[in-house]
Order: structure tokens, then C-alpha cells, then sequence
């Protein structure tokens, strides 16, 4: 305890933050019906990781089931789940998790509101197939009376100068002036190298992300469940909007990790991008990693000049 600040270890309606030391399974059966407001989460994805133990699909997609069987009795009528996944690998050739996960939300009488694609710019390079630059959020709600609360997310107009040019609002501004819909593709950087969010998990994700979901599916007060807390980052997320966080874990080194971040976020000390924060421009790098080396023998070529002007060029023939 810190400050009058506690994690408990588990479930009570009274609690801020929760870190469950275990199965989720068991953690949800502690959850009365109906008293999370949002479910956020992204799972193993059957790859093998140290935090997973590798699965045939058919028992992985049946051990998601029962999770999200579980998420979906704990969730609120007019709540959301946003499950956050990629691609499982098979010998070479890619398995959209989503696809294979769609039917077991749809069959549990929830509702696809949108397919929401993260894309990234850093990760592994592929030589066989292009590099994959993009995961999915899966957004679901439990019936069609759901919170969502749009202003809260609204992005920076493009043109917030536009006017009307005809009709009766002729000559007035046309664009909404808190900002626009952030449309379903978010473009947020992931948590690699030299983020300031970067832990010693694999497979982080930024609280940026998932802040996006927690304002704009939650109220204040509100409980956000993530059954797969990793490093701890929604429970980070619902904390830095006076939201309520749970989630469980099980690797310990990931327990002890995730109690310290949220502790430092409880507090206002946690390292963390924020929302607003535009992504890096290339050119802001300086000339020195813009210029091509092996471009030299060709003769100067000013790649900045070339990026101000938005011209294309090409290495080689």
C-alpha cells in the first residue's frame, strides 16, 4: 500500500485495481453477472511463447471459448469486448485468429460493431511473404443498447477550414469542432526498442491503444477486465481515466511487472505516450539516416529534399 493506493489480489467492488495470480477461468468465476462495462484484452496467440504452451487450433479456439463464454456472462447489457489479436503461423502459411474467433462471439449472441486494424510500422521482417504490419481488435457488444461515446476520441480535422459551399449553411465551417471520427484503422506505434513504455515482455501492447477503447466504450467508475493482463497495461489504461481495472496473470516475472507499472500509474509516475503525441517523422531523423549509401556511386541525392516534396524514387531499375 502506497499512499492509501492497494492492489488487491482479488475481486471486490469496493477495489481500484485488481491483479489476479492465476487462471482467468478462476478469476471470472469470482465476477458477479453482469458487473464489467468493458472487456479488453489480447490472448496468446498460439505461438509458442514462454507466457503459452502451444496448442492443436482446435483445443486453442476451444480454450478461447470458454474464456470468452466466461467474459461474456461477467459483461453488462450494452457493454463491449475488444478482443485484440493476429496471426497464428502454421508451417510458413498465416491463420487470421479473428476469422476463426468470429463465430465463437457470434454464437454467444454478441454483435460486431467494428473491425478496428492497428497498424505499426517496426516488427519482424519476413524474406517469403510481406512483413506483417497490422493486428485487429474485434469489437463486440452485448446487445444493441450499448455505451459508446464518441467525443472522446474525436481525432484532429483534416481541413478544419472547410466550409459549406452550397445549401443553407453556405459560408459556415462544415467540420465538427472537436474533431473528427477516428475511423477503423489506428495508426499507434507498438511498444519496440526504445518505446517508453518497453518492458521485458515480448508482446506488449501501448496504453494508448487501449486508452482509446476505455474513454470511448466507459464510464467513469466503471470496471475494464482484461483476462490476459500481460505487463498490465488496461488495468493502466482504466486507472489514468478513473476507471476500474481487473485482469490475471499467470508468469510471475509478468505479476511483479505489472504491479509496479500499475502502482507508478496509480500515481502519475508512469512513463507513458500520449494520445496526442503526432507519429515520428521520418524527417526528423536528420539527413545523416536519410541519405542512401548506396546511392552515393549515382551521384548526391538529397532524400530530404525528395521527402519534402513527397517524390518518389526508386533504387534501381
Amino acid at each position: 500500500m502506497r499512499n492509501g493506493f492497494t492492489i488487491a489480489s482479488q475481486f471486490r467492488t469496493n477495489a481500484r485495481a485488481v491483479v489476479y495470480e492465476g487462471d482467468c477461468r478462476e478469476m471470472l468465476r469470482e465476477i458477479p453477472d453482469g458487473a464489467i462495462q468493458l472487456v479488453v484484452t489480447s490472448p496468446p496467440y498460439n505461438l509458442g511463447k514462454e507466457y503459452e504452451k502451444h496448442l492443436h487450433l482446435d483445443d486453442y479456439i476451444k480454450q478461447q471459448r470458454e474464456v470468452i463464454s466466461e467474459c461474456v456472462r461477467v459483461l453488462a447489457d450494452g457493454g463491449s469486448i475488444c478482443w485484440e489479436v493476429g496471426n497464428y503461423v502454421d508451417d510458413g502459411a498465416i491463420i487470421p485468429l479473428d476469422a476463426l474467433l468470429y463465430p465463437v462471439f457470434a454464437g454467444l449472441g454478441l454483435k460486431m460493431r467494428n473491425r478496428i486494424v492497428w497498424h505499426f510500422e517496426h516488427g519482424l521482417h519476413c524474406s517469403r511473404r510481406l512483413s506483417g504490419r497490422y493486428e485487429t481488435i474485434m469489437w463486440f457488444t452485448k446487445g444493441d443498447n450499448y455505451f459508446f461515446e464518441l467525443d472522446q476520441i474525436r481525432v484532429p480535422q483534416k481541413y478544419p477550414g472547410k466550409k459549406y459551399f452550397k445549401g443553407p449553411k453556405a459560408g459556415q465551417y462544415s467540420c465538427n469542432p472537436l474533431g473528427k471520427n477516428p475511423g477503423d484503422v489506428w495508426v499507434v506505434p507498438n511498444v519496440k526498442s526504445n518505446h517508453v513504455e518497453k518492458t521485458g515482455h515480448p508482446c506488449q501492447y501501448p496504453v494508448e491503444l487501449i486508452e482509446r477503447l476505455v474513454l470511448a466504450l466507459t464510464r467513469e467508475g466503471d470496471w475494464v477486465l482484461d483476462p490476459f493482463l500481460g505487463t498490465g497495461t488496461s488495468v493502466i489504461a482504466a486507472l489514468r481515466h478513473q476507471r476500474r481495472g481487473i485482469g490475471a496473470e499467470l508468469i510471475q516475472k509478468y505479476i511483479g511487472i505489472s504491479k509496479s507499472r500499475i502502482e507508478m500509474a496509480a500515481h502519475g509516475e508512469l512513463p507513458v505516450r500520449p494520445m496526442d503525441r503526432p507519429i515520428f517523422d521520418p524527417k526528423d531523423a536528420g539527413r545523416n539516416l536519410l541519405n542512401a549509401p548506396w546511392l552515393a556511386k549515382k551521384g548526391p541525392v538529397d532524400q530530404m529534399a525528395l521527402l519534402e516534396k513527397g517524390t518518389p524514387y526508386r533504387t534501381r531499375k
